[in-house]
């Protein structure tokens, strides 16, 4: 019941506005190259949807790389800054500053590096995903109850016994966060990474899609990166819930 009452209202607004769209496409006359009606983006979804699926499957594998590969980094990279605060205080401001240097302008760089394979594309998604991560990884370390620290070190507990116990379980609540946010990053980076070059893809759909005017079908890119991206943080929630329920309810 508490599910119906969170999705309805999204349901039903959802619902209201793609019926507004639909008409007022059809009563000003607007053409499809400039605005397509939903119904025009539903019927293109599936005369093309070979098509779609194959370059969905493509994106789906880049962002999905990419996540996995951004998450070991910047679990990594929050874990060993956290237990060593000397390095901490050394390279968490260029890592600040590597999110200031525009990935459009980096993408080109890797190509040159590593050629046009895979490679540079998920390492793309790697750079945008391990940063949310990083800074809600050690946001949560920090948030530890000084009292459990406290109480851990009179039991004589060792100081990577107190990271195990108590300080990685207090921080889950805060990586899950970060960890969303960058599922939902994931996607866009593959659709950046995929301009450079790529023959498949959602991002190759929604360029060549653009270059030939056809809005149609760059609506219905627009629509599955949408789509892509609400899947991956819906399951990472899904996990993100049974993971935490079994921590407090061991």
């Amino acid at each position: 019941m508490n599910k119906m009452k969170t999705w309805f209202p999204v349901l039903i607004t959802s619902i209201v506005f793609l019926l507004l769209w639909e008409a007022i496409v059809i009563l000003f006359a607007i053409e499809t190259w400039l605005l397509p009606s939903p119904y025009d983006i539903l019927r293109e979804t599936w005369e093309i949807r070979d098509r779609i699926f194959e370059n969905l499957r493509s994106t789906f594998t880049i962002s999905i790389f990419g996540l996995m590969s951004g998450l070991v980094l910047g679990v990594g990279i929050a874990t060993v800054l956290y237990l060593i605060p000397f390095l901490q205080r050394i390279f968490y401001p260029f890592i600040l500053i590597s999110q200031n240097i525009p990935l459009i302008a980096l993408a080109p760089l890797l190509v040159m590096w590593f050629g046009f394979g895979v490679g540079p594309k998920i390492t793309i998604v790697m750079l945008i995903c391990f940063f949310p991560i990083v800074v809600s990884t050690l946001d949560g370390f920090t948030q530890t109850d000084p009292t459990l620290q406290t109480y851990l070190k009179m039991a004589g507990a060792s100081r990577w016994q107190r990271f195990i116990k108590l300080e990685w379980p207090s921080a889950l609540p805060s990586f899950f966060s970060g960890l969303k946010l960058s599922a939902t990053y994931s996607v866009m980076g593959a659709v950046i990474s995929e301009w450079l070059g790529s023959q498949k893809g959602l991002g190759v759909l929604l360029t060549l899609s653009s270059k030939s005017f056809r809005t149609d079908r760059v609506f219905v890119a627009i629509t599955f990166i949408v789509i892509l991206s609400i899947c991956f943080f819906i399951i990472i929630s899904w996990i993100e819930r049974f993971i935490l329920h079994w921590k407090q309810n061991p």
